[in-house]
């Protein structure tokens, strides 16, 4: 089967590290060593970047700092994940980065809340012309955004889009579904299987993480 890097799983909003029951345990299955965590609060009542913060604050308890990551960011976590590779320096273990259903240029549902993770999710928000001005860091790894035209969550279903990376569509008819539904697990397993890019860039040996203990997959979406 080959090597594999460990894969952190970051949810979206209202959403905790449960909702990636199916996910992890497909990843499992494939022999990675599947991780994630729970954001507080998930529900946009402080900015993205504390989120990415906390992130940060698990990599650095979880990870030694020379192992190498693939990380997986859903929805909201997506763009949590971003700010954590472009500002708060994931972009140094990061190997791949795959973004599921995440509006990248915002949703104009983000409309229906003042919260301030909310606002930042808003189409010309000024967070996400903030992170997309810079957008080509992530042409140093591999980066891929996974997302499907019938989304009803990311209006327009397009704001998953990015200049920069792979663009993989899946015909899945729900935002929730899109981190159970088999074409959506088979497209996160083939991003992660697929060969690094760049002549600096090389899978290497697993290195020992500082938690090895395998977050529970029996948690039901909350």
């Amino acid at each position: 089967m080959g090597f594999r890097h460990p894969v952190l799983l970051i949810h979206g909003i209202n959403d905790t590290e449960a909702v990636f029951h199916s996910m992890s345990r497909h990843l499992t299955q494939l022999g990675y060593s599947v991780h994630s965590l729970s954001l507080t609060p998930n529900n946009g009542h402080l900015g993205l970047e504390h989120l990415a913060a906390q992130v940060s604050n698990y990599v650095a308890r979880t990870f030694a700092p020379e192992q190498h990551f693939d990380l997986v960011g859903f929805s909201m976590g997506g763009i949590v994940s971003r700010y954590y590779v472009q500002r708060l320096g994931g972009i140094a273990q990061v190997k791949r980065f795959v973004t599921i259903a995440s509006p990248h240029q915002g949703t104009w549902l983000a409309y229906g809340s003042e919260r301030p993770g909310c606002v930042q999710m808003r189409p010309g928000s000024a967070f996400l012309q903030d992170l997309n001005q810079d957008a080509e860091i992530l042409k140093q790894l591999n980066f891929t955004s996974i997302w499907t035209p019938l989304d009803l969550m990311i209006v327009p279903a397009n704001s998953s889009l990015m200049p920069v990376g792979q663009s993989v569509p899946v015909w899945v008819p729900s935002h929730a579904w899109m981190v159970s539904h088999p074409q959506s697990l088979q497209a996160v397993a083939s991003c992660l299987q697929t060969p690094l890019q760049g002549s600096g860039s090389s899978d290497r040996p697993l290195e020992q993480s500082r938690d090895r203990q395998k977050l529970p997959l029996d948690g039901s979406r909350t």
